[in-house]
């Protein structure tokens, strides 16, 4: 006797699925999903004759890997997409974007900046971000707008912005954000000290205390030029490394950003305290910071994730131009072709940053009981021809224009390349809006 099709909610045949926790590229299997969560991975005609699906979607020239986690943005300055372009980041800071921020950033602005990157993301295959910006309950409210998974930073600085007075206030309201979002299951929380030039001592020990206590990431940049290390040497007496370090900052919680200018002591002691970094070669480049040294600390065995950093500083919210470009950059930089392969390239921008988040048994791979954050990839045209390593050809061939379907704990967001998830915001009016009144922000500042 024939058993009866089990009823689910959707089920996804692929020509190609890359798992990614197993290294493994399984060719003509099917992924079963019920109430958002992966229930079994299994040959398309095993899968067919198991379930009854609600929902059966057919990519026969798809590979299907996990949705991509960008480990660094700062998602509202969408919004600032190309102003002050080609200038070293210090002056970029100081001069530019921190003077257009204290005029203009809002609960509004942030609402709208993230509301575009969310689409940008949602598009390119991000499935989940790390946020770090001003306003945090706007950018979950935006994200929850279009499904995604994100992780929100409670950012804090010493100086006062149209946010908050002091770096007590930032942690307050970011907190009192987080207790608000505390009921959506997509929405989590990181500490996010900006940096080491804007953070003082008491802070650093006061988020390094919180994170311990709530169970939180600390999501904070470092040694991203020289002259943020050349400035702590002279104010500390101390890398900024090794300062963090003396204030408890450092451990399996702690996501350094960048970490470009790194010596081989500072690497030893970042794996040997299981830290995360978050590696962001477009925005590194773009900036002229450096380059990071990917190769020596992927054999020092430090967790190393992908992100774009935000689109003021790289301009593009797209995880496939930062695989393609930190595999390049490694094998550039080593002399040696073999390092940073596609796959880990691929694990880097998927599992690895879900290990970061404290996020890896809900997300990053295509695993029986995690949750459906999925991306599809068609390479079914003529520029994808022929296709011997579909895992190659999403690192060095295809882009995120080859994105088709994004499902998010089940839920379709993307279809067909058109958005589902979002679909009511008038992104076109509300971005015209602000450029307007950025362009008058701009130009009142150069006369």
């Amino acid at each position: 006797m024939t058993p009866t099709p089990e009823n689910i909610d959707l089920l996804i045949e692929a020509r190609w699925i890359a798992t990614v926790d197993t290294n493994q590229v399984l060719k003509n299997h099917a992924v079963a999903v019920n109430n958002g969560i992966i229930l079994a991975i299994l040959p398309v005609t095993e899968a067919r004759n198991r379930y009854h699906p609600t929902t059966r979607k057919t990519l026969n020239q798809h590979i299907l890997i996990p949705g991509l986690i960008n480990l660094h943005t700062h998602a509202a300055m969408s919004l600032m997409r190309g102003i002050a372009d080609d200038l070293p980041l210090m002056e970029w800071l100081q001069q530019h974007i921190w003077p257009a921020e204290a005029a203009l950033v809002s609960n509004q602005f942030v609402l709208d900046g993230t509301r575009l990157a969310c689409a940008e993301m949602l598009r390119g295959g991000i499935t989940c971000f790390n946020d770090m910006y001003f306003f945090p309950q706007a950018a979950a409210q935006a994200a929850c707008e279009f499904g995604m998974r994100a992780a929100i930073g409670i950012t804090a600085l010493e100086f006062p912005t149209n946010y908050a007075n002091d770096a007590d206030d930032y942690i307050a309201k970011g907190i009192a954000a987080r207790e608000a979002c505390s009921h959506n299951p997509l929405i989590s929380f990181c500490l996010a000290p900006h940096a080491p030039y804007t953070v003082s001592d008491r802070s650093f020990q006061r988020m390094a205390t919180l994170a311990e206590q709530l169970g939180l990431p600390i999501h904070c940049h470092i040694h991203e030029t020289k002259q943020e290390i050349e400035d702590s040497l002279k104010q500390h007496g101390q890398r900024p490394l090794a300062r963090l370090s003396a204030l408890g900052m450092i451990g399996p919680e702690f996501i350094g950003v960048h970490a470009v200018h790194l010596e081989d002591d500072e690497i030893a002691a970042l794996a040997a305290a299981n830290c995360s970094i978050a590696h962001c070669p477009s925005s590194n480049l773009k900036l002229a910071s450096g380059f990071a040294r990917v190769a020596e600390m992927q054999r020092a065995g430090i967790n190393i994730g992908l992100g774009t950093d935000g689109a003021a500083s790289n301009n593009r919210l797209d995880m496939f131009w930062e695989m393609r470009l930190a595999a390049l950059l490694a094998k550039g930089l080593s002399g040696d072709a073999s390092t940073l392969p596609a796959s880990e390239v691929l694990r880097m921008a998927t599992l690895n940053g879900a290990r970061a988040l404290g996020l890896e048994q809900i997300t990053g791979s295509i695993t029986p009981g995690k949750s459906a954050d999925l991306c599809a990839v068609s390479l079914s045209e003529s520029d994808c021809m022929p296709c011997f390593d579909p895992i190659s050809h999403l690192v060095y061939v295809a882009g995120r224009e080859k994105v088709s379907h994004v499902w998010i704990a089940g839920q379709c967001c993307l279809d067909n390349n058109t958005l589902l998830t979002g679909s009511d915001i008038h992104l076109e009016s509300s971005t015209a809006l602000w450029q307007n009144r950025l362009e008058v922000c701009i130009g009142a500042k150069s006369t």
